[in-house]
């Protein structure tokens, strides 16, 4: 037993019958029951002292039985709670409890909680049910919680190499980090960081848009060795940060990887489409639905601003990135506090319809790597209103001409803020009523949003806790079938959400199709276009496009009219950057510039240092910095 468990139980009482980690996390089990009922702020102290979470739970033999523990819970809870399901993790004495109003669930001052927990010695966690039906998420939380012995020995063991070197002494050595993607570019996000101790990884993406080993990281250099990875952590679900994670597992990897609750279920969600579009492009898809399960079965989510150890001498805390659904700042503490490291992943410094914007305090920070996708000082983007007035005029102006309008969307994201757009611009009567088309993977990740709201800014979540989820609009209609896409195509003037926002596989591809060859339709493109899509090749003006239909080549004549919104990006545009540098507190003394096509990387460092005279550095993909 290491050391850090053995001196915690030297100052709880002998009743103690078990002790593990969950990760990070220090659990003790006791069979006593009043212990257990009231440990008289005992647990409280050892937090304090010892500056960890512990938690105390019941031996499993004083766990009622999971039948009569449902009748409890049922006759406990208040009836218009929703309660949904009922799930039990038995290996770690945990019921979860999901429910529409999980607030009621947990009662005034978490009396409700208290009296499950007195009453059947179980350890109630409340998970919100989704307003839209998530498969997704219904068997990740079953995947988590059921025949859960495997799950419990993962945890532990994590602890066990966190706390192997169990020292609260400092511990000081060299910090450096390679770029094995995503440096000069925009794709295959990837960044390994090492210390004597440690060695993590930083994301691991593809590059969809990419050909042959372009697409992925660099994973065959000698410093990458999959089982010497102490932990992965994923700052959010796009493929270009999360597309290879699965491969890892299905190349032996078994450690944690570290994420927001969000982005998990998402995760998921987009490495299963990936392996559909291998499919649908009659190619072998790179992983299996086995490796994806892996992967989730190996996440340990944290909230925003939770603090956790990760590795003996590294902690990390997430908070808000601004950019997607569950996207996250990482700030890196290494060391005890010898260098603070903040990797901003992709995000967003402005508020949304649909999100707050990226935090920008943090306790300690010495290095920050940014991303650059809008760097330039050709990338100020028009205002967000300005913007959202171009979309409904371009909709309005294609539906009086009879037209549709195909707007390609990432579903993550930047899919639920077109909605919230177009469906406050019908509200107030800015737009004709036609219907408005969602396909592809956007209803799922809806479902996922309202399974997490209080990742949202205040004005959805409270739409979505007073039942007026604007996300069950009417207006929306969902295509889940060729047939009904075939009448969408054939159809009255309408407008389209579709994946992927590129152009690479997806509904996305067969609308685009139907639609290119009539000069009254229009596509809007809202979202970054990756070099090399078809996406990139339209919105820069091709005239004919070459398709795959039905295992033959066609010729198709884009005809139809090209809109770009930039200024409806879920990326930091050129200013939103700058403002986030100058009021970053504390400021870093060193600021690492990537994920951004080359000339605008370097343009944003060139820009940041003559304002800010703060060292700046644009790496290359395989290039190392040592930061300390």
């Amino acid at each position: 037993m290491p050391d850090i468990l053995k001196d915690v139980q030297k100052e709880l009482p002998k009743i103690i019958s078990s002790a593990n980690f969950e990760g990070a996390n220090l659990v003790f089990y006791t069979d006593d029951m009043d212990f257990f009922k009231d440990n008289q702020g005992k647990i409280k102290e050892l937090v304090n002292k010892f500056k960890k979470r512990i938690e105390l739970r019941a031996d499993p033999k004083l766990l009622k039985e999971q039948e009569e523990t449902e009748k409890i819970i049922n006759e406990t809870i208040p009836e218009d709670s929703g309660l949904t399901n009922v799930l039990f993790d038995p290996q770690r004495s945990i019921v979860v409890i999901e429910a529409k109003r999980p607030g009621l669930v947990i009662g005034k001052s978490g009396l409700v909680l208290k009296e499950i927990r007195n009453k059947t010695f179980w350890v109630p966690q409340v998970q919100r049910s989704p307003a839209i039906k998530s498969k997704i998420t219904e068997n990740i939380r079953e995947v988590l919680y059921q025949n859960n012995n495997t799950r419990k020995k993962f945890l532990n063991s994590v602890g066990r190499k966190i706390y192997k070197e169990w020292n609260p002494e400092k511990i000081e050595g060299w910090i450096r980090i390679t770029f094995l993607g995503g440096a000069r570019q925009v794709g295959r996000s990837c960044l390994l960081l090492q210390t004597p101790q440690s060695k993590i990884l930083l994301d691991c993406g593809i590059d969809v848009a990419g050909k042959a080993k372009n697409k992925f990281p660099y994973l065959d250099v000698s410093e990458f060795k999959i089982n010497e990875l102490d932990a992965i952590i994923l700052s959010h679900a796009h493929l270009d940060h999360s597309g290879l994670i699965p491969y890892l597992f299905k190349m032996g990897y078994r450690g944690p990887v570290y994420m927001t609750h969000p982005t998990r279920d998402i995760a998921a969600l987009l490495a299963l489409d990936f392996i559909g579009v291998a499919y649908k492009q009659a190619s072998a898809p790179l992983f299996s639905s086995t490796d994806i399960k892996e992967m989730v079965k190996h996440t340990i989510c944290l909230n925003y601003n939770e603090v956790t150890d990760i590795a003996p001498d590294i902690r990390i805390t997430l908070y808000n990135a601004g950019h997607a659904l569950g996207s996250s700042l990482v700030h890196i503490n290494i060391g005890n506090g010898a260098h603070n490291l903040l990797y901003s992943g992709d995000m967003k410094y402005l508020r949304t319809k649909l999100l707050d914007r990226a935090a920008s305090n943090f306790q300690r920070l010495e290095t920050t790597i940014i991303e650059s996708t809008y760097g330039s000082r050709n990338d100020v983007l028009p205002s967000r209103k300005e913007s959202e007035d171009e979309l409904i005029q371009t909709i309005k102006e294609t539906i009086e001409k009879k037209g549709k309008v195909l707007i390609p969307e990432l579903g993550l994201g930047r899919a639920q803020e077109t909605m919230l757009i177009l469906e406050e611009a019908m509200e107030k009567n800015l737009l004709p009523k036609v219907p408005i088309y969602i396909d592809g993977m956007i209803w799922d990740i809806n479902g996922i949003h309202t399974a997490y709201p209080d990742f949202l800014n205040s004005n959805i979540r409270n739409q979505i806790f007073k039942d007026d989820n604007p996300f069950v609009s009417p207006i929306f209609k969902r295509v889940g079938s060729p047939s009904e896409r075939k009448e969408v195509i054939e159809g009255k003037p309408c407008v389209v959400l579709a994946t992927s926002g590129m152009l690479v596989g997806g509904a996305s591809v067969e609308y685009f199709r139907h639609f290119a060859s009539n000069k009254n339709n229009k596509i809007c493109f809202v979202c970054y276009q990756g070099v090399g899509s078809l996406g990139r090749q339209v919105q820069e003006g091709i005239k004919q496009v070459k398709m795959n239909i039905e295992g033959k080549e066609e010729s198709i004549e884009v005809n139809l009219q090209i809109i770009s919104i930039t200024g409806l990006t879920a990326h930091a545009g050129r200013n939103e950057l700058l403002e986030f540098v100058n009021r970053c507190q504390p400021r870093p003394n060193k600021i690492i510039i990537n994920h951004g096509e080359q000339s605008k990387c370097l343009d944003l460092a060139s820009s940041i240092y003559k304002l800010h005279h703060i060292e700046t550095n644009v790496p290359r993909n395989l290039e190392t910095i040592r930061l300390r």
